[in-house]
C-alpha cells in the first residue's frame, strides 16, 4: 500500500489499526524469540565453572600415578603370558589417552560447543524471520492469531524455560565432561563414562535439532493450505520441540536409573 488518501481513508485506517495491533502483540513475542534465538545459537559459556573444573581435574590427576604403577606391576608380573602383556599395554595406552583428554577437556569441550553453535546458526539462517511473528497476510490468519496467541505465548515460554535449563546443564557439563572422559578409559566404569558423554552430546546438539524442526515447520507455510493457518503451524512446531524434549528427558532418566540399578542389583544378589 502506497499511503493513505481521502479516497481510501476508511480502508487505510482499518489496516493501520490492525498493523498497530499486531505490533503490540508481537512485542512480547519478539522479546521471547530474541531470548530463544540467543540461547540456541550462542555458544554456552563454561567460564562460571572453570574453578570447579580445575578442582575436579586436580583430584582426578591424583589417580594417574596409581594407575601407571598398577599397570606397570601388571605388565611385569604377566611374565610370558602374551594375552596379559597385551592387555597391560592396552591399559597403559588408555591411561595416557585419559591423561591427555582429561587435561585438555576444557578446551575440547569449548571446541565442541563452538562447532554445535556454528551448525545451529547455519540452519537458523535458512528460517524466514517472519515465521516466528504474527502477520496479517489474510483475514483468516489474523482471526486465528488473535484466538490462539495466548497458546502461542505459552509454548514459547515453555521452550524458553527448556533452553535456560539446557544452558545451565551444558555450562556445568564441562565438569561432567572431564569426569566422563576419566571413566571412559577405565574398564570397570567405562559404561558410566559413555553414559555421561552420550547425555552431554545430546544436550549440546539439542539446539541444532530444534533448528531443523523449526526449518521444517517454516517449509510447511510454503504450502497454500498451511499458509492460511500460520499460527497453528507455529504452535505445532514449538509444541513438537517441547514434547520431544520431554520424551528425551524421560528416556535419559530411565536409562540412567537402569544403568545405576544393574550393578546394585548384582551386589545385592551376591550379598544375599
Amino acid at each position: 500500500m502506497t499511503g493513505c488518501s481521502i479516497t481510501n481513508l476508511g480502508t487505510c485506517l482499518v489496516e493501520k489499526f490492525f498493523e498497530y495491533l499486531l505490533y503490540i502483540f508481537n512485542l512480547p513475542i519478539q522479546v521471547m524469540l530474541s531470548g530463544i534465538q540467543n540461547l540456541m545459537t550462542s555458544p554456552v559459556s563454561t567460564s562460571p565453572f572453570l574453578g570447579v573444573w580445575t578442582i575436579i581435574v586436580y583430584i582426578l590427576s591424583m589417580f594417574y600415578g596409581l594407575f601407571l604403577v598398577f599397570v606397570g606391576i601388571k605388565f611385569i608380573v604377566s611374565g610370558h603370558a602374551v594375552e596379559q602383556r597385551e592387555k597391560a599395554k592396552s591399559n597403559l595406552r588408555d591411561i595416557f589417552l585419559m591423561i591427555v583428554f582429561v587435561q585438555a577437556s576444557y578446551l575440547l569441550y569449548g571446541l565442541i560447543l563452538e562447532v554445535s553453535s556454528a551448525l545451529t546458526i547455519t540452519i537458523f539462517n535458512f528460517i524466514p524471520s517472519d515465521f516466528f511473528l504474527l502477520t496479517a497476510n489474510s483475514l483468516g490468519n489474523l482471526g486465528l492469531e488473535l484466538v490462539f496467541m495466548s497458546l502461542y505465548l505459552l509454548v514459547l515460554v515453555l521452550m524458553l524455560i527448556i533452553l535456560v535449563l539446557r544452558y545451565m546443564f551444558v555450562s556445568f557439563g564441562v565438569v561432567l565432561f572431564a569426569i566422563g572422559l576419566f571413566f571412559y578409559f577405565l574398564d570397570s566404569v567405562s559404561d558410566y563414562g559413555k553414559l555421561i558423554l552420550n547425555y552431554l552430546f545430546v544436550a549440546i546438539l539439542m539446539p541444532f535439532i530444534y533448528a531443523l524442526i523449526l526449518l521444517a515447520g517454516s517449509k510447511f507455510l510454503e504450502v497454500s493450505i498451511f499458509s492460511e493457518m500460520k499460527i497453528l503451524v507455529m504452535i505445532g512446531t514449538f509444541a513438537l520441540i517441547n514434547v520431544l524434549t520431554f520424551i528425551i528427558v524421560i528416556f535419559v532418566i530411565i536409562k540412567a536409573t537402569l544403568k545405576v540399578s544393574t550393578p546394585v542389583t548384582k551386589v545385592a544378589r551376591i550379598v544375599v
